[in-house]
């Protein structure tokens, strides 16, 4: 029988640690509060929710006689001389020394085999904190790498506030309107009180968007008209001043990381329906308790849990200590039941940012669901997939609304069971990002690398704009993918939405023209391209006037055409996305084999262009996507579980040019996903590094790099 519960803790990657619920008569020691690392897997009303370790295990109260043998935490053999250090409690049970260090860190302070109260706790100390003299700590006060730790923390006792709003799915009513949000930070608002207009000339040009453009060739002969002549238009987002602190090699302290970006306002939509029990729960709440780590004083946070109806369980509070203890005790309040109402749960979300009083520059919404919405769109065959997800989405954050609110909705469909076409819909409309967690081990990673881009934004309201310079050219089109493009009816001057930027995110958008026979010239200027936005640190706008003049040569003779190796590759992007889109409307009308069929011809034309022929990785990553896609519509069961939802975040990722959380069986090693950025990154990292005593290889959310690492100056 233990050896059955090994594999099965093996195999959900739980052996490395294990928490058991205390009894329900027990009553924590009123004399100090809770750790915020146990808030995660004690309930602060008393019950107590499934952690990922606790669920479906249960120990022995009694002991054994092979309890001074056997670990009661992993189940396995305990030897000395074996390289396993072994605690003896003063209740005179015996565990491994990692793995009880382990259970402490998740706050249980008693013995998993007799319950009896510990005064004495075991603690475990990092390698790499040993050797740079003194543990890594955050500033609510427990150590930044939560998979080792050195000591078991307490916060002071919680104030009694009356400001203060802690309450269960089922406690409290709430206020019919949510103006209660707490105020901004006094300093920040302080420094950044004064709106300025700026001119480039007047900004520090690490803050500044760059502005590169590349023509299709760099000739066209005079006698000789070319229609459809790709101009490629990029920009790339400036560095936190934070990140560039860090690339300087000059330390940086809690206090001017927070200074160096915009504080956010975040709300997460949560399901807690009865299909999240168990392990799916424990691991948001994980993840929940990984934003919240990672959340600012400056920053705010909002919390919304949804079954068959939807209640706030937290205003929007700033993440102070105090602020931090009870946004745990609220996440950890959670439990599973009911339904999947989707809707009021956002509905209730966008309320939350409506009715505040005061506004952080960044907003955003992240949504959770692993079902399909049982509420307020029916379902239909698959034959005839329902089409209007609009109403599931409030009108007031539409990304192309009359309202002018920029509330984007990440959305994260969690296993095989959501509803992806819904989730993706939601992202679209609002402009936020839609991500596909296939394993339930990655959603802290999936999490990690949203909030690692919203924590670093650096532009906001950032409109392209395009004018012709020669009389006789006209813009034929803006290929712009998800960003609203608008060209003028006279066709001589166009422009591009863009809206946020996070640092240093790259974005490209084509634009096409017909050139014209012109023997006048030897050179032609062809647009002129600038561009504005808000620095979301200093409120104001930023202009970079005629940042970029487009020219061509016009010799007599024709010499050897040589292809923008950049132009070409954002071609072979555009190409990708249409096919997948394609291939996406084929398997929803039940036709399996042309979706295959298109994808399959797509990626064979990648493969003889130029730039991949030239080995650029990000061709080379879309012909092996495209294969993946492939293999995810072998038969309508896959296409079901795991094909439809793929090929949407895919879509998602590829239409506004950021990056997504990807269910991938490919080979991390030679896939690389574009667009993720340098903040994201880092966030990744630190999370990879706080799970389970040590990194995991299998819960891996790929290791994504912008392409091209080394972009060639324009010609």
């Amino acid at each position: 029988m233990a050896s059955k519960w090994r594999k099965v803790k093996i195999a959900l990657g739980l052996n490395k640690c294990l928490y058991v619920p205390p009894n329900d008569t027990e009553q924590p020691d009123s004399s100090s509060s809770p750790s915020p690392a146990g808030l995660l897997s004690r309930s602060s009303h008393g019950s107590t929710t499934p952690t990922p370790s606790s669920s479906g295990l249960r120990l022995s109260k009694s002991p054994n006689n092979n309890s001074k043998r056997t670990c009661a935490i992993c189940l396995t053999a305990m030897k000395t001389g074996q390289g396993h250090a072994i605690f003896m409690a003063e209740c005179s049970h015996s565990f491994h020394f990692h793995c009880i260090a382990s259970n402490v860190k998740h706050g249980n302070q008693i013995c998993p085999v007799c319950r009896a109260k510990w005064k004495e706790i075991p603690f475990q100390r990092s390698v790499s904190d040993v050797t740079h003299g003194k543990p890594r700590t955050s500033a609510l006060g427990w150590p930044q790498d939560d998979a080792w730790m050195t000591v078991l923390r307490r916060l002071p006792p919680a104030r009694t506030d009356a400001n203060r709003h802690i309450s269960t799915l089922y406690q409290a009513n709430e206020p019919s309107i949510f103006d209660d949000d707490e105020d901004l930070d006094p300093q920040h608002e302080t420094a950044e009180g004064k709106e300025s207009t700026k001119d480039a000339g007047d900004v520090n040009s690490v803050r500044t968007v760059e502005v590169l453009t590349y023509t299709e060739v760099s000739a066209v002969p005079k006698s000789v008209s070319y229609n459809n002549f790709n101009i490629l238009i990029h920009l790339k987002a400036p560095l936190t001043s934070g990140r560039q602190n860090r690339n300087q090699n000059q330390a940086e302290s809690p206090q001017s990381s927070q200074d160096s970006r915009a504080p956010v306002d975040l709300v997460t939509v949560l399901d807690v329906s009865g299909s999240m029990s168990g392990t799916k729960l424990a691991l948001v709440k994980r993840a929940m308790g990984f934003v919240i780590q990672n959340l600012c004083p400056s920053d705010r946070l909002s919390v919304i849990a949804f079954s068959s109806t939807a209640r706030r369980l937290f205003p929007l509070r700033r993440m102070t200590e105090t602020g931090k203890l009870d946004a745990l005790q609220a996440v950890n309040s959670l439990i599973s039941s009911g339904g999947t109402n989707i809707a009021e749960g956002l509905r209730k979300g966008v309320k939350v940012m409506t009715d505040r009083k005061w506004k952080n520059p960044v907003c955003s919404i992240i949504l959770l669901s692993d079902g399909q919405d049982t509420y307020t769109v029916s379902g239909t065959s698959v034959a005839c997939p329902r089409a209007d997800y609009k109403s599931l989405l409030p009108t007031s954050i539409h990304r192309n609304g009359s309202t002018g609110l920029q509330i984007p909705v990440h959305a994260f469909g969690f296993g095989s069971d959501h509803d992806a076409a819904s989730m993706h819909s939601i992202s679209e409309i609002s402009g936020g990002t839609f991500s596909f967690i296939e394993a339930e081990g990655v959603i802290q990673d999936a999490f990690a690398q949203c909030i690692g881009g919203l924590l670093s934004v650096v532009a906001q309201e950032l409109q392209v704009k395009v004018e012709c310079l020669h009389p006789r050219l006209e813009i034929g089109s803006i290929k712009a993918g998800g960003y609203k493009a608008n060209i003028m009816a006279n066709a001589i001057m166009g422009s591009v939405d863009v809206g946020d930027l996070y640092a240093e995110e790259e974005r490209d958008f084509l634009v096409t023209v017909n050139i014209p026979v012109d023997g006048t010239s030897d050179e032609m200027s062809l647009l002129k391209v600038s561009c504005a936005y808000r620095d979301p640190m200093t409120k104001g706008m930023v202009t970079l006037e005629e940042a970029s003049h487009v020219k061509i040569q016009r010799p007599e003779i024709a010499g050897t055409r040589v292809v923008s190796i950049e132009v070409d590759k954002q071609r072979n992007r555009l190409h990708a996305a249409e096919a997948m889109a394609e291939a996406r409307a084929a398997a929803e009308s039940g036709d399996l084999g042309r979706a295959v069929s298109v994808l399959e011809s797509c990626g064979k034309a990648l493969s003889e262009t130029a730039s991949t022929q030239a080995g650029d990785r990000l061709c080379i990553a879309l012909c092996a996507e495209l294969k993946e896609m492939q293999d995810r519509m072998a038969s309508r069961r896959v296409y079901e579980t795991s094909g439809r939802a793929y090929i949407l975040s895919g879509l998602s990722s590829h239409s506004w040019q950021r990056a997504t959380a990807r269910g991938d069986s490919t080979d991390s090693a030679n896939l690389m996903q574009a667009y993720q950025t340098p903040s994201m990154v880092d966030m990744v990292t630190q999370s990879q590094t706080m799970v389970f005593g040590t990194p995991s290889s299998q819960r891996k959310l790929r290791q994504t790099l912008s392409f091209p690492a080394v972009r060639p100056r324009p010609r």
